[in-house]
């Protein structure tokens, strides 16, 4: 299973980046998680969209989704659909994707994708949210998409190869209102469901990466940054 962060800003996309976006492949299947801002160029230039597997999508805020829409009028163009796992609530932009492009699933309901196995869990934010966990063979992985609150989420990350989790803020600026978790939050994630690699995402252009990184590792040292356009083999 391999496994690529085309794009890891959270909120906006700085420059020349884009907002969340992961691609998973294994044996010849592709999986898109999350499609924000930015995501589409970095993707066509890897590979047609048209032919992914599925793209799941944890919610539908539109640095998580708002690239669909494009996507949508590429795969109109080329007369393709894409299954699109994602949660089944009333969003705006949800209603801009029922269309033919799409066969639009409930994400809660997600099991099998290709050959990949998939679960679901959902957390905590402002927004319908799910984690994804996706298995392949002896491997797994897990996405948080975005949550404030990590504790819930132990048992579903328990023994991952890799986990991707939401690490927006530093410790001192976060309070309980706020709808993501802080880098030291997402290491205790990592360390109490005894994962092998926690790669930290959703940084917010205008912070400082090592920072937040130096704050995490100050409680698991099995972290790093997301660094977008490499290539981890699980």
């Amino acid at each position: 299973m391999e496994l690529m962060a085309i794009g890891c800003d959270g909120t906006y996309p700085s420059a020349n980046g884009a907002c969340s976006g992961y691609l998973v492949k294994a044996e010849g299947a592709c999986v898109l998680m999350d499609c924000g801002s930015g995501v589409l160029s970095k993707l066509m230039a890897l590979m047609d969209p048209a032919d992914l597997d599925a793209v799941i999508l944890t919610h539908w805020h539109n640095d998580h989704a708002s690239d669909l829409l494009v996507l949508r009028y590429y795969l109109q163009l080329r007369r393709r659909r894409v299954t699109l796992y994602a949660p089944l609530d009333e969003s705006p932009l949800r209603k801009l994707c029922e269309c033919s492009e799409y066969d639009l699933k409930d994400i809660s309901n997600a099991e099998e994708i290709g050959v990949f196995g998939v679960r679901t869990q959902r957390t905590s934010h402002p927004v319908p949210c799910y984690a994804v966990r996706l298995n392949h063979r002896d491997k797994a992985l897990v996405y948080t998409g975005d949550t404030n609150r990590w504790e819930p989420l132990t048992e579903f990350c328990r023994g991952a190869d890799v986990l991707i989790c939401d690490a927006t803020f530093r410790r001192e600026s976060w309070h309980e209102q706020l709808p993501h978790l802080t880098s030291s939050q997402a290491a205790e994630l990592g360390r109490a469901a005894g994962v092998g690699k926690t790669i930290l995402t959703h940084f917010q252009p205008d912070s400082d990466p090592k920072s937040l990184v130096a704050e995490a590792q100050e409680v698991y040292k099995a972290c790093e940054a997301a660094a977008a356009g490499v290539w981890l083999t699980l």
